[in-house]
């Protein structure tokens, strides 16, 4: 009694090419939908807020707008 083997009956079938492994496929879909949402965001960036002015970060600038208004001293002199 014999069983009967899972392996192809003919030599030839053997040395074609088997079908491509569809997670190779599918790994290829998954990162080209990845680089594809990257980008699609950053067109919305693009067009939502790259039009702004970028705030001044100098530091000369941060101290301008951190120091105390010229006026606040002579008002609030009665003060402690």
């Amino acid at each position: 009694m014999s069983m009967p083997s899972a392996e192809p009956a003919s030599p030839g079938r053997a040395a074609a090419d088997p079908p491509r492994p569809p997670l190779r496929r599918l790994g290829r879909e998954l990162i080209l939908l990845v680089i594809a949402k990257i980008a699609f965001l950053s067109a919305i960036w693009w067009v939502v807020a790259a039009h702004y002015e970028r705030p001044d970060t100098r530091p000369a600038a941060i101290e301008h707008l951190l120091a105390p208004a010229s006026s606040s001293s002579s008002t609030q002199a009665g003060s402690p």
